[in-house]
């Protein structure tokens, strides 16, 4: 029974089955967060890759990432692909770091080294050795301690990334969440191996006969033995072991694994009432859990931020137009104080942050009611009530919004000036203003020298105030009427030749 396996998969999924978030420093928003994007989701899969980071760190302690930039290239089909930053997870076990002697944080030499099987010139199946030391001023890459090749390194620095999965002081290494569970799940299956067996043993009870021969018995099921002596006696072997006292050992110490990794018991898929506990209780639930998050959290918020930076040097390296803000990405460029073109000799452009969504359950509706309250007391912005929901692009978000206030403003006026001709051009011909249009005041008598006294002069009656009585309403009142009062022409239908 691989619990160890089971707790450590639960720890990793817990941690990163939300995914993080990349956020950069304001002055850079509109161009970095888009080349964050495309490397981590497009020339990456961003799920798998933080999953492999994680469960490297689970099982052995240590993950080491490294950056490498692929160049373009076409297939034999003459499919077109592009260069890409590759993020790349290493097995810890091939990796040789060489830390400075007074400063484990600070990498003097790196060897990655491991076999991989071959054909040899004799079409034979071989084993063969690949060493690649890397350094700040050179990168080697050896086959069978043959020197395959040798170049400059053109970043400058080492491009890996060591993340301790939980820090040990004074130590360069980190520790692993499955080190105290492999000898518990140990004792755990010998222990079940060893009940196993006792209900092997009685699964097929043994027969004892006393005072006959089992020669003259028949073995076999549905049989009837007769003619025993009458001191003979015929039973099986019962259990006479009390499996409890096993059981419950079984119970403890798989209740000491959980209590070392912090997963509560019923997280394995254990049955349990269903209930709507709020983020708040699942929290004190989850607590001894949140506190191992947290310890990989903050050792793994300093890595992906390596990570980054290594991956931005890379891409300001090979592809030196991705420095220039394009306005089709998803980065807005809202101030003119954002540069249109990367400086990558300023330090701030690699000071990005890591947002980590809550991994336990949020309820929406409280979420919202927080984020509400907030905005109506003036301390947060509508960008940052964004950010808070999981929007990982807030100014392309806004200007989306705005576009479709605008455009429903739009569709608004223009159903309402539609309203308004209808209106006028009933008006025109009945006399009478639509329901809810006030009618029109009458309009002014005209004194004339030569007409008698009191005649005015009339006119047709005006139309609904502010709606001009032109073309427009001419086109909207022919139409009313042929809607109204048009004959519908007879249709047809030509038959099919079948």
């Amino acid at each position: 029974m691989n619990y160890t396996g089971a707790l450590s998969r639960y720890i990793t999924n817990f941690t990163f089955g939300r995914g993080v978030h990349f956020q950069s420093e304001k002055k850079y928003e509109h161009i970095v967060p888009a080349l964050l994007e495309r490397v981590w989701t497009v020339d990456n899969d961003k799920k798998s890759t933080l999953w492999q980071m994680g469960e490297n760190g689970s099982v052995a302690g240590d993950c080491f990432v490294k950056v490498a930039y692929e160049p373009a290239w076409s297939d034999t089909a003459g499919n077109a692909h592009p260069g890409r930053v590759r993020i790349l997870p290493l097995n810890a076990a091939q990796c040789f770091p060489e830390y400075h002697p007074h400063d484990r944080d600070r990498l003097l030499r790196f060897k990655i080294k491991y076999k991989f099987w071959g054909t040899s010139l004799e079409g034979t199946r071989q084993v063969y050795t690949y060493t690649e030391i890397i350094t700040d001023e050179y990168i080697e890459e050896y086959v069978n301690d043959e020197l395959l090749d040798a170049r400059e390194n053109p970043l400058g620095t080492i491009p890996i990334v060591h993340i301790r999965n939980i820090e040990i002081s004074g130590s360069p290494w980190g520790l692993s969440d499955i080190v105290d569970l492999i000898p518990l799940n140990r004792e755990y299956n010998e222990k079940c191996t060893e009940i196993s067996d006792i209900v092997n043993y009685h699964a097929a009870p043994v027969t004892i006969i006393t005072g006959a021969k089992a020669s003259h018995l028949e073995k076999g099921a549905r049989k009837i033995w007769g003619g025993l002596p009458k001191d003979a006696n015929v039973f099986n072997l019962e259990n006479g072991v009390d499996l409890n006292g096993p059981l419950a050992y079984l119970e403890l110490i798989k209740r000491s694994m959980h209590e070392l990794t912090g997963v509560p018991e019923t997280a394995l898929g254990q049955a349990q009432a269903i209930s709507n506990t709020s983020g708040v209780a699942l929290s004190i639930q989850f607590f001894p859990l949140m506190q191992r998050y947290g310890l990989k959290q903050t050792n793994y918020t300093h890595g992906l931020r390596r990570i980054n930076e290594l991956v931005l040097r890379t891409l300001f390296l090979y592809e030196p137009e991705c420095r220039v803000y394009d306005p089709t990405t998803q980065g807005i460029r809202v101030s003119e104080e954002q540069p249109l073109v990367i400086d990558p000799r300023d330090p701030e452009v690699y000071d990005t942050t890591v947002d980590w969504p809550p991994p336990l359950p949020v309820d929406v509706l409280v979420k919202l009611n927080e984020v509400q309250a907030k905005l109506a007391l003036g301390l947060e912005s509508k960008r940052g009530a964004l950010r808070d929901l999981g929007e990982t692009f807030p100014g392309e978000k806004m200007q989306e919004i705005f576009d479709e206030q605008l455009t429903e403003a739009k569709e608004t006026g223009a159903l309402e000036y539609i309203k308004a001709q209808i209106a006028s051009a009933i008006l025109r011909t009945t006399g009478l203003p639509p329901e809810g249009v006030e009618s029109p005041p009458p309009a002014p008598a005209a004194s004339s020298g030569s007409g008698s006294a009191g005649a005015t002069n009339t006119g047709p009656l005006p139309g609904v105030p502010g709606v001009g009585q032109g073309k427009d309403t001419d086109s909207v009142l022919s139409e009313l009427v042929t809607l109204s009062k048009g004959t519908k022409l007879a249709q047809r239908r030509n038959p099919e030749n079948d």
